[in-house]
């Protein structure tokens, strides 16, 4: 368990809960393999997020097993709520409402979230709101973790086109405000960030994936190899990974039946440098070309927002920095420690949505959904 507290301080105490500056927001993520809790304040100050992550669990496997996901959550749930609240310098009755992840994810570890949520909404009786975990990524760029401000705000940030790349998910949206956007384009294959990992896997690297492929992708030749960069049709936003991630297998394995012609890459360590170079130098681009893509059919927007585990990519960050000064946008990048799955996220987009509603929430026939986000 990692916990991150960026005010040490005592938090203000809250006012009336009419005052939307001084709100408290639970926020509770477990979407997938993170059990996450963090409180806000005024839907944009983290004041606590701490995160449990299950690589241990998950690393002979190569990737995250539902089943056992799901009794973690169970396990931490309680314990990550608590140190949550502390952390925070406040008491549960302090709390104004509870935003919890509801939407997509594995239904077996977000019910252990819901579950937790409505549990602490019915017992201090303030709102419980359900958060697009997707969506909530988006807004992880406009919170203010630690003393410094965020760099764009919710009042100037939009319109935006928003770009959220994980293990999961592959998104291009166009955004009008932090509760409203609209899907451009989206992955008809692996996300990103499964294609690092399945990558990582034919390489033989530890689990989880990414982070080992950009470590040593710093060190190889991103030219040696020519991994097709998907496009689709001309003008599509969509991505697809799949073709890259067949083309790497080939080189590694050698083409079926042409052996001769295409033998087997041994796996020196220069060779596999060179293989996460090339790969990445593909998809990266493959992002990229669709974000020019986008903003030629959204010219207005103003704004960069992205979200998501692969944000914390080095390469990508330092291209869509390049491309964001190209086009002349703001960009919101994520501190690293509101890339991954957090609950600080679902807290600050939390508020907004019980803004929107006159802080009246879900009730607690809230019901947790494995797909759907918009």
């Amino acid at each position: 368990m990692t916990a991150t507290l960026p005010h040490n301080s005592a938090a203000p105490s809250p006012a009336s809960p009419s005052d939307f500056a001084n709100r408290l927001v639970l926020g509770i993520e477990t979407s997938c393999d993170e059990t996450a809790a963090a409180v806000t304040l005024g839907g944009t100050r983290v004041l606590s997020t701490v995160v449990a992550s299950q690589h241990e669990l998950h690393a002979e496997y190569r990737g995250v097993v539902p089943e056992i996901a799901s009794r973690a959550h169970a396990e931490r749930i309680v314990p990550i709520i608590t140190e949550a609240v502390r952390a925070a310098g406040i008491r549960l009755t302090d709390l104004h409402a509870v935003a919890v992840g509801n939407r997509p994810g594995l239904i077996g570890s977000l019910l252990v979230g819901v579950s937790a949520g409505k549990a602490v909404a019915l017992g201090m009786g303030v709102p419980l709101i359900g958060v697009d975990h997707v969506q909530a990524h988006l807004y992880a760029g406009l919170m203010q973790l630690g003393d410094a401000p965020p760099l764009l705000t919710a009042s100037t940030a939009f319109p935006a086109l928003g770009l959220v790349v994980s293990g999961g998910h592959t998104t291009v949206y166009r955004v009008s405000s932090p509760t409203a956007m609209s899907r451009l384009g989206w992955t008809i294959d692996d996300a990103i960030g499964e294609a690092y990992d399945k990558v990582a896997a034919m390489l033989g690297l530890p689990f989880p994936g990414g982070p080992n492929v950009d470590t040593l992708a710093r060190t190889g030749n991103a030219a040696r190899f020519n991994f097709p960069i998907s496009r689709l049709d001309k003008g599509s936003l969509n991505f697809s990974f799949s073709g890259l991630k067949t083309a790497v297998l080939y080189t590694l394995k050698g083409i079926p039946g042409e052996l001769e012609a295409r033998p087997p890459l041994e796996l020196t360590p220069a060779n596999t440098a060179d293989i996460c170079a090339s790969f990445q130098h593909a998809a990266v681009k493959a992002v990229i070309l669709k974000l020019e893509r986008a903003l030629e059919a959204s010219p207005d927007c103003r704004t960069l927002l992205t979200g998501g585990g692969v944000t914390a990519n080095s390469h990508l960050r330092a291209e869509l920095t390049a491309f964001a000064a190209r086009r002349k946008l703001a960009l919101s990048l994520p501190a690293m420690a509101l890339c991954v799955d957090n609950a600080a996220m679902i807290a600050g987009l939390g508020h907004h949505l019980l803004a929107q509603r006159s802080w009246s929430g879900d009730g607690l026939d809230l019901t947790a959904f494995p797909s759907g986000s918009v």
